[in-house]
């Protein structure tokens, strides 16, 4: 039923178990031991830009939160149309939650692949999977301490017995209990720095924390390392070999991954940074403000005049500016013509805008009428 993932299992740790046999010996236990761990390291290096992948997607989606929960709120009544939106929004940043499980979902069919595959080496089988006759008859007499890879303490239904294969159980409790306690540990230290950084990014205020998240929490610290020892015994101790390996790799990826991470984004901080002190004014100089407007140029030629106590512009000789002499020529029916602009007039005779009018006094009479 699931041959599609048995088969590629058998055939990397075939593969393995060719390269380190030659070296080894087939039949030795270190060999099919380091097939088991380099089964690990390969299915892990397929996986590593998924991880890479999964790590910045997480990133972008906590960068995302807040406008996720504004979009929570305004549509808290519409799920379909949040759903509408959540899409959209994660689509415009590049984002893809599916990517933050893709790693974890590959390696539970590989597992349990592992685990079909150790339980289908025998006495007497002519062949599993990759494995032939011969080779299945090899790992079934391998030992690695006295310990057999293919057995467990308890076996479950299906898994042969430590005496089926020709061991003893105090060589394999000795074997066993190491790579016990190291796999609690391995797993509980990475529980630990994937906690360390969420509750540092809640610190932060990148992202939000919740009962939820804390329990979870506690689940990895705790629960999980402590069934790993309590279940070691129900499995081939190949298995066991399988999960330390696992761990060591993942806090080796871990410690690189979010490394290299972290470099990208004080890089695109430090360069954000620049440009803002680049575009930033000099210490003393004033700042340009786009809606500013240049004031306006004067007319050439023109000059502001001196004004007298009324806000008129006069002139140097006390006449007005630019005004005709005190007396025109007469009219043709002998009459005197009006006396031009007043003092107050501008140059051009109009009045200056803004300049009160000046009223003349009716008891004034012009130097012309007198000398009429």
């Amino acid at each position: 039923m699931l041959d599609f993932i048995y088969y590629p299992v058998s055939f990397i740790m075939w593969v393995w178990h060719k390269v380190f046999g030659f070296v080894l010996g087939e039949a030795s236990g270190f060999a099919w031991a380091l097939s088991v761990v380099f089964l690990v390291f390969t299915l892990r290096l397929i996986l590593y830009k998924p991880f890479v992948s999964q790590v910045r997607s997480m990133r972008k989606m906590q960068e995302m939160a807040p406008e996720m929960q504004k979009l929570r709120k305004k549509y808290a009544n519409d799920r379909q149309k949040l759903a509408t939106e959540m899409q959209k929004l994660q689509q415009q940043n590049g984002a893809n939650p599916l990517m933050g499980c893709l790693p974890i979902l590959v390696q539970i069919p590989v597992f349990i692949g592992l685990f079909h595959v150790l339980r289908e080496f025998k006495p007497g089988k002519t062949e599993n999977y990759f494995f032939n006759a011969q080779e299945n008859a090899s790992f079934v007499d391998s030992s690695l301490f006295g310990s057999k890879l293919g057995s467990a303490i308890w076996p479950l239904q299906n898994t042969a017995s430590v005496e089926a294969l020709g061991g003893n159980y105090v060589s394999q409790w000795l074997v066993m209990i190491p790579l016990m306690i190291m796999a609690g540990i391995f797993t509980h230290i990475t529980a630990r720095h994937s906690v360390a950084r969420q509750q540092a990014q809640v610190a932060a205020g990148t992202v939000a924390s919740n009962p939820q998240t804390e329990i979870m929490q506690k689940l990895m610290l705790y629960v999980f390392p402590i069934g790993v020892v309590v279940g070691a015994p129900f499995l081939p101790l190949a298995v066991l070999v399988y999960w330390v390996s696992n761990n060591l790799w993942t806090l080796w990826q871990q410690h690189h991954v979010y490394k290299k991470i972290d470099a990208e984004d004080a890089e695109k901080q430090e360069k954000a940074a620049e440009s803002a002190r680049a575009l930033a004014p000099r210490p003393g100089q004033k700042p340009v403000r786009k809606n500013d407007t240049p004031p306006a140029k004067s007319d050439a030629g023109k000059t502001d005049e001196p004004q007298d106590g009324d806000g008129t512009a006069t002139g140097s000789d006390g006449a007005s500016a630019g005004t005709p002499g005190a007396s025109g020529p007469s009219s043709a029916n002998g009459a005197t013509p009006a006396a031009g602009p007043a003092r107050n007039g501008s140059k051009n005779g109009a009045k200056k805008p803004g300049a009160k009018p000046v009223q003349r006094r009716s008891g004034t009479k012009s130097k012309r009428g007198k000398r009429r």
